[in-house]
């Protein structure tokens, strides 16, 4: 739209416009009349035309972002709650929950065992060579023993298990979902929430603690290894690690995977039974359980080791 000598105004007839028009108009009309009121009419309405088209489709992406986030943590809440009321009845199938176990937990186990053990290792050999130098080689156990069970092992352990079984959960429930088999389950009086959602929700949850106590004992044992190899005797190491880890903090770390555990479960379930327009929607699914997922696992992680850990325990 042009206003008066010839300079583009926008026609702020949407209402998400109307706030960027007023700021837009005048600092349009100072430029026009900085420049003598020589502004180019075809040019200056097809500039404004295109900026207001912009402003409009940015509005309405950032306003579908939101509705599709406060609609995630509405399915995915009703999901859980779902889960957790069969659970908690005892109305899930005890046969999907082992073999579950079994491929969530067990199958899962070599690749946590390589990456905790590696991290210890790494955080072993960055922390022995400067506290040697400093003649503290002494503290190379508790750091690493520490960090292992309070921080390396529950995340990293919780984000293998939602790359590896997050991710093949969605796949298996969203293929189910675009070929209709969970619609046949549905026909034949079955709940896919006893059947495909309670089971996950049970495995994961059980499963996960235990992969993470064998990650504290591998990264702790492969920290204790670097450490040797940089001058931290054995004895000093361990003896370290003796006195600063605690139950607490072993029994807190374990704490934090269940709460983990369930994040997987529920987002894997939901992202599968939400999955829509075929092998392209369970595609797209499946790489959204696994960014939810891990995005999910670090916030949290920082709110549970604030509550668990914030001010109110000593160490490093």
């Amino acid at each position: 739209m042009l206003g008066a000598r010839g300079i583009p105004q926008f026609n702020a007839s949407n209402s998400f416009t109307k706030l960027y028009a007023l700021g837009y108009n005048k600092s349009v009309v100072a430029l026009a009349g900085s420049l003598g009121g020589r502004f180019p009419n075809t040019r200056g309405a097809v500039l404004a035309n295109s900026f207001e088209t912009a402003v409009d489709a940015s509005g309405r992406a950032i306003i579908k972002q939101i509705f599709s986030v406060f609609e995630f943590i509405g399915r995915a809440s009703a999901i859980g709650y779902a889960a957790v009321r069969r659970i908690a009845m005892g109305d899930f199938s005890a046969r999907d929950t082992l073999f579950q176990m079994a491929s969530a937990g067990v199958n899962s186990l070599p690749i946590v065992l390589i990456t905790t053990s590696f991290s210890g290792a790494v955080l072993a050999l960055y922390t022995a060579k400067t506290l040697t130098q400093w003649g503290v080689g002494s503290l190379v156990g508790g750091l690493v023993s520490l960090s292992v069970a309070r921080e390396l092992a529950p995340v990293l352990t919780a984000v293998v298990v939602a790359a590896r079984a997050g991710s093949a959960i969605t796949a298996e429930i969203g293929t189910m979902k675009v070929t209709e088999q969970i619609d046949a389950l549905r026909s034949l009086g079955a709940n896919p929430i006893k059947y495909l959602v309670a089971p996950r929700f049970v495995a994961l949850v059980a499963m996960l603690p235990v992969l993470t106590m064998i990650s504290m004992v591998i990264g702790s044992f492969g920290g204790y290894i670097v450490a040797q190899m940089n001058g931290v005797t054995g004895v000093a190491y361990l003896n370290s690690a003796q006195q600063w880890l605690t139950v607490y903090d072993v029994v807190m770390g374990l704490l934090k995977t269940v709460f983990f555990g369930a994040f997987i479960a529920i987002v894997g379930t939901q992202q599968g039974l939400d999955a829509e327009r075929g092998a392209a929607g369970v595609g797209k699914n499946t790489m959204n359980s696994v960014v939810i997922s891990i995005l999910l696992i670090y916030i949290s992680n920082y709110f549970l080791a604030y509550i668990m850990f914030g001010g109110n325990r000593p160490g490093f």
